[in-house]
């Protein structure tokens, strides 16, 4: 499928990856599932500043070329003007156009009437209203939105629902945070976006890690041991703490829900996502 390996992390030592390999098949991966499935011919993302969205770049300049390819910056008010800088570095480095959509007005719009919104409803609404933009500048520019999430933050539930994971596309939802950086050095990505604190840049001096009470890397490696099927006394025995096992096991359990499409209530035996599958969904 696709002419590569698909599997490419089962083969080698567990969160090392042949980067060479894992750029190729996801560039292929892109290419067959736009061009070929889907007949578009045109990718457009939301370019924060983060690495993330820096390698999902990156990877669609690769799999259809730099004139195909649109990123918009979508600052709110409250935005570090370092992340619009980064995120221009990046543009410039990979030779695509970046468009700025402030989303200021519109998020207030909503919130002037919810004076009470704590920063976890506000920064909701931002991601949504950015999901709006980039879906109407697909339909726009007859493209498809790609995804930037990676594994790390969709397992633990760090995201917001129908907003960071609902393009239809995603390069990197199979890369836990470790391996994003890994790819991004083997790009050759500008170094001030590989190595600044990950943040979602909602308010002053908020990080990614500071929010999940762990670091990436500790999490990434509980992350991959419990989805091999490893019980807590194994990562004990691994020298894990017994708090961070707790804090990663829990939020993983408690946000499954946010990992598949809305629960359908079954009346038939045709229901959607249900009983309805062709063979791609097995």
């Amino acid at each position: 499928m696709y002419g590569l390996i698909c599997c490419v992390s089962v083969m080698l030592p567990t969160l090392e990856l042949d980067l060479d390999l894992t750029i190729r098949w996801l560039v292929a991966f892109l290419r067959d599932e736009l061009q070929t499935r889907r007949g578009i011919n045109h990718a457009v993302l939301g370019l924060s500043g983060g690495v993330d969205s820096a390698v999902a770049a990156a990877l669609c300049v690769r799999a259809l070329g730099r004139e195909r390819v649109t990123a918009f910056a979508l600052p709110y008010r409250t935005s570090s003007p370092a992340s619009l800088r980064d995120a221009q570095a990046v543009a410039d480095q990979v030779q695509i156009r970046l468009e700025i959509r402030d989303i200021t007005a519109a998020v207030d719009g909503y919130l002037l009437s919810e004076p009470d919104a704590d920063p976890r409803r506000r920064g909701n609404v931002m991601a949504r209203v950015r999901m709006l933009v980039l879906f109407d500048q697909s339909a726009k520019l007859a493209a498809l939105p790609i995804g930037t999430g990676n594994k790390t933050e969709r397992l633990l539930g760090y995201y917001t629902w129908h907003a960071d994971d609902a393009p239809p596309l995603n390069p990197l939802g199979d890369l836990f945070k470790t391996q994003i950086w890994a790819v991004a050095t083997a790009l050759g990505l500008p170094s001030q976006v590989i190595s600044k604190p990950p943040s979602a840049d909602l308010e002053a001096d908020q990080t990614d890690e500071g929010d999940l009470g762990i670091r990436y890397q500790v999490a990434d490696q509980i992350l991959d041991l419990l989805l091999r099927g490893y019980r807590d006394p194994a990562l004990l025995e691994r020298g894990f703490a017994a708090t961070d096992i707790a804090l990663v096991r829990g939020r993983l359990d408690a946000t499954h829900w946010k990992r598949h499409l809305p629960t359908t209530a079954m009346i038939s035996a045709t229901a959607i996502n249900e009983s309805y599958l062709r063979p791609v969904d097995w």
